[in-house]
């Protein structure tokens, strides 16, 4: 038997900071721990905000990402392994957006931020699963030329991102 001790299970705001800390925008504001102590509204709100803010940092990539997709003709190889990374981030931002605590008016915030931001993953893993099947049919090929990015839903996450900023200041 080892006597190493496992390594301590760290928190979604743990890993929240070590995320938001790579996203290529610095923080202005430190993350706050939900497991310390009870959130208030206005806690809960920058919670929610720190995570929304690092899917909406993440978007630019992701449609240019998506465009890539779209475009005719041979899609780059690299361009799988991006999507499946860009995936990733949005699937770990969404659990972490499940984890926060959220109480009143905030629960259906968050709730809607889950939403856009798994949405965000679904069509990454789709259009990635367009552009590289192993056989493309016309039908097939019609679609994936019609991606060209996360679209309105993007524009709503922004929105609730502006919302969030405005409630955590509150």
């Amino acid at each position: 038997m080892s006597s190493a001790q496992a390594a301590p299970r760290r928190g979604p705001s743990a890993v929240l900071r070590r995320l938001t800390g790579g996203l290529g925008r610095s923080r202005s504001r430190p993350l706050p721990d939900p497991a310390d102590r009870p959130l208030g509204r206005a806690a809960q709100a920058a919670a929610l905000l720190a995570v929304v803010d690092a899917a909406v940092a993440e978007q630019a990539a992701a449609d240019r990402s998506l465009a890539a997709c779209g475009e005719p003709g041979t899609v780059p190889p690299g361009l799988a392994e991006l999507l499946s990374r860009q995936a990733v981030r949005y699937g770990r931002l969404t659990g972490w957006l499940r984890a926060l605590p959220a109480d009143g008016d905030l629960a259906g915030i968050r709730d809607l931020a889950i939403r856009l931001v798994a949405y965000h993953q679904w069509m990454l893993h789709q259009s990635a699963n367009l552009a590289f099947a192993g056989h493309h049919r016309p039908r097939s090929e019609d679609a994936r030329q019609r991606i060209n990015g996360l679209g309105a839903p993007a524009d709503r996450l922004r929105e609730l991102r502006n919302w969030l900023d405005v409630a955590a200041r509150a």
